[in-house]
């Protein structure tokens, strides 16, 4: 959860026009923006279809499969349990965790083995005990990776810091994790081995999102980097990042979308396909939770 939204409530992404609605589900057709790290902009076209979610994921904050269906985490504020919902946002059960703690869970990843839980939220940068809890697919507890930033040196209580972050997604044999700079807006990109151990972090790449990362996911099929993040105006962003091994770290093609919804804070990406993506929003505005389709038009 950010800071933002603990101390008051934004009135986010006024002047959006919706053009129609369909059924019980909102469908948005909107025309943006798209900014690249050359600052060269163009016109492109986004959908997103709306489903409303269970009020027990008030504070989704982290996606997966399990089956046919998405798997989800609640951050700071809930015991260390993970939900089971479908497609329809029907909630099907959840699975607690009496062994782990859920100190501020911000993120979900997964390979084929495993589940990887990102308990790494550091509102204030004073957390000397950054974690990611590793689960096997049967969701038995094997383990846990210690992370620390080696520039850090000091852990008072800071508002606008370097050291938080809530995105987190497996990339090969590495667990790949990017910042919520406040100081900067920008991402700064972690890498580190996906097995137990105790790492100390350097970037090895920086993002200039112009915003906060919240959420993030990768396709080895389409080598394909997505994320989401928001301004402090509350403007919610989806990017994408093609060939994002090929280039390792360099010369990434950063695209930048404005996310088309009201009173909302995208913390939860999966990818479906290369145009088509599932994303998840914290209740917002007394609002309830929700699941959204979002595609991409060419």
């Amino acid at each position: 959860m950010s800071i933002l939204d603990k101390n008051k409530k934004l009135d986010r992404n006024k002047n959006i026009n919706f053009n129609y609605i369909v059924g019980n589900k909102q469908t948005f057709m909107y025309y943006f923006l798209i900014g690249f790290l050359t600052s060269f902009w163009c016109i492109a076209q986004i959908s997103l279809n709306t489903i409303k979610l269970p009020s027990q994921l008030e504070e989704t904050s982290g996606l997966e499969y399990i089956g046919d269906n998405l798997l989800t985490l609640n951050d700071s504020g809930d015991k260390a349990r993970l939900y089971v919902f479908n497609k329809k946002g029907k909630l099907i059960k959840n699975i607690r965790f009496y062994g782990l703690k859920n100190k501020d869970w911000e993120d979900l990843a997964a390979d084929d083995d495993y589940y990887y839980i990102a308990d790494i939220g550091n509102n204030y940068a004073t957390r000397e005990n950054l974690r990611i809890y590793i689960l096997d697919k049967n969701f038995i507890p094997k383990g846990t990776i210690r992370i620390k930033y080696k520039a850090q040196k000091t852990f008072s209580k800071e508002t606008l810091n370097e050291y938080d972050a809530e995105a987190l997604t497996v990339v090969g044999d590495n667990l790949v994790l990017f910042s919520k700079n406040r100081k900067t807006l920008q991402s700064e990109i972690y890498t580190f081995p996906k097995v137990e151990g105790n790492y100390s972090l350097t970037p090895s790449g920086i993002l200039d999102t112009d915003a906060l990362v919240t959420s993030a996911d990768y396709s080895k099929a389409e080598d394909l980097m997505v994320l989401t993040g928001y301004d402090f105006k509350g403007n919610q962003f989806f990017y994408t990042i093609h060939d994002f091994q090929k280039n390792r770290f360099e010369n990434h093609n950063l695209k930048k979308y404005l996310i088309p919804v009201k009173s909302a804070q995208i913390e939860a990406v999966k990818i479906i396909s290369k145009l088509e993506f599932w994303i998840t929003s914290e209740s917002e505005s007394n609002g309830k939770p929700r699941l959204f389709k979002l595609k991409l038009e060419p």
